[in-house]
C-alpha cells in the first residue's frame, strides 16, 4: 500500500498545481509528502500551530512574518496544500524563458513588501520598519540606531513626502538588488 501523500494527490491536481506555480512534478509530490507530515491532525490543511513547529521558522527572526505570508489569501485560520504551494512558489528560482506570475520580480517584490507592511494598509510606516528592525535584530542594537537606521531608510525611499514607503518607493528602492535570486529556495528536484 502506498503512502498517505501518494494516495491523496491525484495527477490532475499535479497538473493543475505544476502549471499554476511552476514546480515540477516531482517537487509537488515531495512537498506534498513534507505537507502531510507537517499536518499532525490529518485533516488536510495547517495551522499557524503546524507552521511553527517548523524549527527553522521557529528560530528565524522573522518567522511569524513569514507564517503570516502563507495565510493571506486564506479566509481562515487554515492553509490547504494548493494555497501552500503558491506561497512556495514566490521562493522558487525564475526559469530561463519559463515565465510564472507567482516568481517573477514583481510577485518577489510584492511578497517582500508584505513582511513590512504590518497593519496591510499598502504602505510601511516609520513605526513598522522599527518593528521588523527589531524582529529582525533583537536588543543587539540600541534604540537611537534602530530609529536611525528607520528614520534613513524612509528619507532616502520616500519620494511623494508622506512619511511612509508606498509599493512603488519600495519596487524604485529595490531596483539594484537582485530579488530573483535573494528570494530564492533550492527545491530538489
Amino acid at each position: 500500500m502506498g503512502s498517505k501523500s501518494s494516495i491523496l494527490l491525484q495527477d490532475d491536481e499535479i497538473s493543475a498545481i505544476q502549471s499554476e506555480t511552476g514546480f515540477s512534478h516531482n517537487q509537488i509530490q515531495r512537498l506534498y509528502s513534507r505537507f502531510t507530515s507537517l499536518d499532525k491532525s490529518n485533516n488536510g490543511f495547517l495551522c499557524r500551530e503546524d507552521f511553527l513547529r517548523i524549527p527553522e521558522l521557529a528560530i528565524n527572526p522573522l518567522g511569524d512574518r513569514i507564517v503570516h505570508a502563507f495565510f493571506q489569501e486564506s479566509s481562515d485560520e487554515n492553509v490547504n496544500f494548493k494555497q501552500f504551494m503558491r506561497t512556495l512558489a514566490h521562493f522558487r528560482p525564475p526559469k530561463a524563458n519559463k515565465e510564472n506570475t507567482l516568481n517573477n520580480r514583481e510577485e518577489k517584490l510584492k511578497f517582500a513588501f508584505q513582511m513590512y507592511d504590518l497593519d496591510n494598509d499598502e504602505k510601511i510606516s516609520k513605526d513598522e520598519l522599527l518593528a521588523v528592525l527589531h524582529m529582525m535584530v533583537g536588543a543587539n542594537i540600541s534604540e537611537e540606531q534602530l530609529g536611525s537606521i528607520a528614520d534613513r531608510t524612509i528619507q532616502e525611499a520616500d519620494t511623494n513626502g508622506d512619511h511612509a514607503i508606498s509599493f512603488a518607493e519600495f519596487r524604485k528602492a529595490m531596483d539594484k538588488v537582485d530579488v530573483e535570486q535573494k528570494m530564492s529556495i533550492r527545491f530538489l528536484h
